[in-house]
This record gives structure tokens, sequence and C-alpha cells, in this order.
């Protein structure tokens, strides 16, 4: 059986896995439906919210309340299926692996598709991921076990509360890098260059600290090995606003599946503050 780097090969070639408008033509066509770590890794992801204009203003509040998970890359007008400031062609309907979809706070289906949902009074909103300084990382020296062992990141809910707005709150929901003691200073140095996809870390070590019990069943994505000789470090994550729509408990709404980004044209390293 083929492990997922393998697959993604096939699916779009040696070449074309780090081209993302060939990578979202893929997706788009329903060729990939898994996670996108690693995929096009020169290029910024983005996780999804999809609100009805009516709650729009107060989620955009709650981004801006809560900047370190929720740092907004892009924000649709009404109605509006393209992203021109993230990608000539995209249609944020088709682009996504996986969607989410909610309805009363309780998640319903998984499509691969939305087109049979859309409404001209949705407005997306994409949010800076994680994903996008991995490569960073990587060129600092610093592995990703996730990466290497081709799987998901891992994500956990915390104790951690979100500054509420409106209807909209919630806990942090954090990812989970596992690195040596001797790296993580690094870590943090790498990260911190990148607020606009969450910066450095906002804990690091014991996990029980921040309410996480047991680092073999995360919350969202996949487990991944923790060594003795490691640290588990964590950084904020663009799923919070899927514990605060569970929250807040909209008639309506449409967000990506964890780790199933959008990925967009603009590159990494010109979201780099320095």
């Amino acid at each position: 059986m083929k492990n997922e780097s393998e697959q993604a090969i096939a699916v779009f070639g040696a070449e074309g896995v780090q081209i993302a408008a060939l990578v979202r033509s893929r997706i788009r066509k329903g060729l990939w439906t898994a996670h996108t770590s690693g995929l096009a890794d020169e290029h910024v992801q983005g996780n999804l919210v999809i609100l009805p204009k009516a709650q729009a203003d107060d989620f955009l509040l709650y981004c801006q309340r809560n900047p370190k998970p929720c740092p907004v890359l892009a924000v649709s007008n009404p109605g509006e299926r393209a992203l021109p400031t993230l990608g000539s062609d995209i249609d944020i309907t088709t682009d996504v692996p996986r969607y989410r979809v909610w309805r009363d706070g309780e998640l319903v289906d998984e499509p691969t598709d939305i087109t049979a949902l859309w409404r001209d009074d949705l407005v997306s909103f994409v949010i800076g991921c994680s994903f996008s300084f991995e490569q960073a990382l990587m060129e600092a020296g610093l592995p990703l076990r996730h990466v290497e062992q081709g799987r998901n990141v891992a994500m956990f809910r915390t104790n951690i509360p979100t500054q509420p707005a409106g209807p909209f709150s919630g806990p942090l929901v954090v990812t989970m890098r596992p690195m040596r003691a001797s790296a993580v200073i690094r870590a943090v140095q790498v990260t911190s260059r990148f607020p606009n996809v969450h910066g450095a870390p906002v804990h690091i070590g014991d996990p029980s600290l921040i309410g996480i019990a047991d680092l073999t069943r995360p919350d969202y994505g996949d487990a991944v090995d923790v060594m003795p000789d490691e640290l588990p470090v964590f950084w904020a994550c663009g799923v919070t606003p899927q514990a605060a729509i569970q929250q807040a408990r909209p008639a309506f709404c449409i967000t990506h599946a964890p780790g199933a980004m959008l990925i967009t044209d603009l590159l990494n390293h010109q979201l780099a503050s320095f």
C-alpha cells in the first residue's frame, strides 16, 4: 500500500505536487480528498470558514480579538466564490479537498464539493495555517514528525479560552509538533517570523497545563510519536473557529475539514515579517 507521499506523487506528479494551481486543479476534479500537509509546500495554505452575511461581522470581530489562532488572510464579498488576492483561478466551492457542513452547530456532512450548497449571502474567510511555516522549519534543519510519518498534524482542544465576540466563543485549539529540547528555541525564532500563520508557539512542554490529557488521542488529525528526548511544542491552530462554531450554533456554516486546506498562490516567504 502506498503512503500518502507516494499517493500524492501518483496524483500530481513528482514536480506537479509543488505547483499550487495544478494541485488545486486536481482537487477540483476530486482526485485528492486527503490532508494537504506537504503539498505545494512553498505556498501559503489557509483554513476556511463560510458563514451567512448575518453572522459575518461578529465572526470577523472574533478573528480580530483572537489574532493568534485566527489570522485573517482574505474575506470575500457576499456570494463571491473567487478569492483573487489568493489565486487567480480559486473557486472556494471546489478547491478544498474536503469540507465540513454544520447546521445549528452540529457537523452533518463532509463533502468534497459544496457547489450545490452555495448561496448569494455566504461570506468566505480564509485564515492562516501553520502548514505555511513548516517549510521554514524544515529549511532550518528542524524535522517534522507528521511529515516524516506521512500523517496529518495532531490537533488538540485546550483549556485556554478565546476572547468572545457576539455568539462566537470557545477553547483555543492547538497543533502539536514534537521537538528535541535543543531545537525548541530555534523553532520559536523561525515561526515568530510568521505572525499571519500563527507565529510562535503558545505552549511548550507539559500538555496537562493546557488541558490536554493524552497526546496519543488528538481531537483532530493524527497522533504522532513523541520520543523520550523530545518536548511537545504547541502552536495556535485555525481549527479554533470550528470550536467557536459549535458554541455559536449558527443555522448554517461550512468549514474545511481539519488538515484539508485551501492552497493559495501566495508564497510563504511573502508572509514573513522579517
